[in-house]
């Protein structure tokens, strides 16, 4: 992995970012420098974990009834992982500088950059709430005799005697988060250490994508990998896997953005 040195990064970057071509290998690495970042950070990283985990508990206690907009918000809260684990970003960068894991300089990341911030937290969260409407529209469009409960889901599903309702459903999150993946993969890593606008991140992550369709598909995959591994635990697993997923992508943020010639990354 490339290992640049850290600049000044209080002023905006005044150009586009640089994006570099990366191998699939870097994915380990990227795992590996989460790792370790997740083991200094110590209780400052789990924090950010445990705050996945109580979310996901959260919104099993109030909509366990409506497992259509349950199922719909559980998986759909994760679009807005990017923005949740910003504190994440900011303490990988921190550490990176030399400066103790601590946690509440973390916690308000946001606001250097606050407008731009905003403005890609919102839409991520127009995003979550499309996706959960059109969640509880496939159930409705499969299980015409009112929503069913998670067993029933799990049943039909098994069995295949629904197989297309797990077709469409796939098909449909698919896309919510492919198209999320795309747009922040290095997004609002971008934002916390240029002060970047949110259409540039933006289209930077895009740029990112389109240069490295091979590990970006890989690592999109790694990450549903460890969010499942979370949510197949009963949430408890976010503890651990949400941290290593947010400093992981610091690390990757920082092999696909090349340092400019003004010393800004």
């Amino acid at each position: 992995m490339n290992q640049d040195n850290l600049p000044d990064s209080k002023g905006p970057a005044s150009r586009f970012p640089i994006i570099r071509q990366v191998h699939a290998r870097a994915i380990l690495e990227w795992l590996g420098a989460g790792w370790r970042d997740c083991r200094k950070g110590g209780v400052a990283s789990l924090f950010y974990g445990a705050c996945f985990a109580a979310a996901g508990w959260l919104m099993q206690a109030v909509f366990a009834q409506a497992y259509a907009l349950f199922a719909g918000l559980t998986t759909g809260f994760l679009l807005l992982g990017p923005f949740l684990a910003l504190g994440l970003y900011d303490l990988s960068r921190r550490m990176e500088l030399g400066e103790p894991p601590q946690l509440l300089p973390t916690v308000a990341a946001w606001r250097p950059n606050l407008a731009n911030v905003g403005l890609f937290a919102a839409l991520l969260a127009v995003v979550l709430l499309v996706w959960a409407r059109a969640s509880i529209v496939v159930f409705a469009l499969f299980f015409a005799g009112g929503l069913p409960s998670f067993a029933d889901v799990v049943r039909t599903v098994l069995t295949f005697e629904q197989a297309d309702f797990a077709l469409v459903y796939f098909a449909v999150g698919g896309f919510f988060a492919t198209f999320v993946f795309a747009i922040s993969v290095i997004a609002l890593p971008l934002m916390l250490d240029r002060k970047t606008d949110a259409i540039t991140a933006a289209i930077a992550s895009l740029v990112a994508c389109g240069r490295n369709p091979g590990p970006m598909l890989l690592w999109a995959a790694c990450i549903v990998l460890l969010v499942t591994i979370g949510f197949a635990t009963f949430f408890f697993g976010l503890i651990l896997t949400m941290p290593l997923v947010g400093h992981a992508t610091w690390h990757a943020y920082r092999d696909l953005v090349q340092v400019d010639d003004t010393g800004t990354i």
